[in-house]
């Protein structure tokens, strides 16, 4: 018991062997313990203070309201600028539009087959609009399924041959919403520098790297994707987690080129990288049937990783849907923001995009129509001395530019309004082409938008065309 009693008792102690022990140890040791005790006995007898608020009086208060001023939630606008004081469109015929109480031949809006105002597709808005009333009420995965929805992502997706669609209610969220559902930070996505704004938007919400290569330049985007091999060489094991996307349009909007799809096709198996597919203009349009660049380029649809088609052009309504297979689809539906937190399209608009696709199956040489007539305004604008026509003789998106612009933008896009208000006057809907100057990431240069549609007979198109003809001769007179 002794033993046991003198092992856990406190031993006396040997100053001598603290002493020895002392003088030893390192200097750091002995400073930094010195610091710790001093601090200890500082945080010890040091008073605690209780924390005072000092409260305003009122009329310290008041002179704080007073004085205060808050900044303006946008910039000061000029009264005189033209957002303000928009074009109001209050009646359309096949052929013509009234704006602004004037009434004129429409070469300016987007329906490029005429799907607006067919008995076909305003029938089946107005059943839908009987049926389900004006609005879902939620998005898709909230009470805003209806199974005309269902419907129409069938039809979509059996009319491509494509494994799966999915809708969104909105064009502009459509692909602004699938690029960043799949792309994210540290992916690289190449991308053509002519594409349009959405696009644009959805670059900027992947918050991926971005490098743009020059406008349909395949020489450009193939030095660009040699580089980046070069680069992967040097680090494997990054290269294994770094995802390489290729962003482009079937018909440029702001340009009418048709992208060379076959050739981003061997790209895509030679790089290792994903295919994203904006079809929105050439949708209806391009290829035989109207189902796109693949049809054009008589390539294989199921190439591409990624489809995504506004429905406000050639359909005649609203919202947009993308096409690929199950897996990449299903994705979107957890992961695409304009899906999963935007009310889903109107039942009354899904049912007349769905009888407008019947109308385009029904039909298909309706989209050589427009084709037909597409070359027939690009011959006889062609020719007008001192101004180019940027897109090929097939696209219905026509765009008239200077020849040789001025280093002014403003002081252009001024000249080329000039020209659409006399147009206007005399009886033509034309358009300048709108850009968000502060945003675009590569800011075309001005000019008219003539657009083209199936409604349009040959002697309005002459009619047309020679009134541009001519206003565009005066204004470049006035010009020089």
């Amino acid at each position: 018991m002794d033993s046991v009693w003198n092992s856990i008792s406190p031993q006396p102690w040997n100053f001598g062997e603290l002493f020895d022990a002392l003088r030893q140890a390192p200097m750091y040791h002995i400073v930094v313990e010195i610091v710790l005790v001093v601090f200890i006995i500082r945080l010890l007898f040091t008073k605690s203070y209780p924390i005072q608020s000092d409260k305003l009086t009122e009329a310290e208060k008041e002179e704080l309201i007073r004085d205060w001023q808050p900044d303006p939630l946008v910039p000061d606008t000029p009264e005189d600028h033209p957002d303000l004081k928009p074009r109001v469109v209050t009646k359309q015929t096949p052929t013509t539009i009234v704006v602004d109480g004037q009434e004129g031949i429409n070469m300016a809006t987007l329906d490029f087959l005429g799907m607006i105002g067919r008995k076909e597709t305003e029938e089946a808005a107005l059943k839908a609009a009987t049926t389900y009333g004006v609005g879902s009420c939620g998005p898709r995965a909230f009470f805003g399924t209806i199974d005309v929805h269902l419907f129409l992502e069938e039809k979509i997706a059996s009319f491509f041959g494509m494994e799966m669609a999915i809708l969104y209610s909105f064009g502009f969220s459509t692909v602004a919403s699938a690029i960043p559902a799949y792309a994210k930070r540290g992916d690289i996505i190449y991308c053509d520098e002519g594409v349009s704004f959405p696009i644009q938007m959805g670059l900027l919400a992947s918050r991926s790297k971005l490098k743009f290569f020059k406008h349909n330049d395949m020489d450009d985007l193939e030095r660009m994707l040699e580089d980046q091999m070069v680069e992967e060489k040097k680090n494997p094991k990054k290269a294994k987690m770094t995802r390489k996307f290729v962003v482009v349009e079937g018909l440029y909007a702001n340009y009418g080129t048709i992208v060379p799809i076959a050739k981003i096709i061997d790209f895509k198996y030679k790089y290792k990288v994903r295919i994203f597919l904006d079809e929105s203009y050439s949708f209806g349009v391009i290829g035989k049937t109207g189902r796109g660049v693949t049809e054009y380029a008589d390539v294989n649809i199921r190439d591409i990783d990624l489809i995504s088609i506004s429905m406000e052009m050639a359909l005649g309504t609203m919202g947009g849907f993308c096409i690929g297979t199950q897996y990449v689809i299903e994705h979107q539906s957890l992961c695409g923001l304009g899906y999963c937190f935007s009310a889903s399209l109107p039942p009354l608009l899904a049912s007349a995009a769905h009888a407008a696709i019947d109308l385009l199956e029904a039909d298909p040489d309706m989209c050589e129509r427009l084709r037909q007539r597409a070359v027939f305004v690009h011959e006889r604008l062609s020719d007008i001395p001192g101004y180019t026509v940027a897109g090929v003789p097939i696209s219905p998106v026509k765009h008239i530019r200077f020849a040789s612009p001025s280093e002014d933008f403003d002081t252009d896009n001024d000249l080329l309004k000039t020209v659409v208000d006399k147009a206007l006057e005399q009886g033509l809907v034309l358009s300048v082409a709108k850009y968000l100057r502060d945003e675009e990431s590569f800011l075309p240069p001005p000019s008219i938008r003539v657009t083209v549609n199936n409604n349009l007979s040959e002697e309005l198109m002459e009619k047309g065309t020679t009134l541009i003809k001519k206003l565009l001769t005066e204004a470049l007179q006035g010009r020089e």
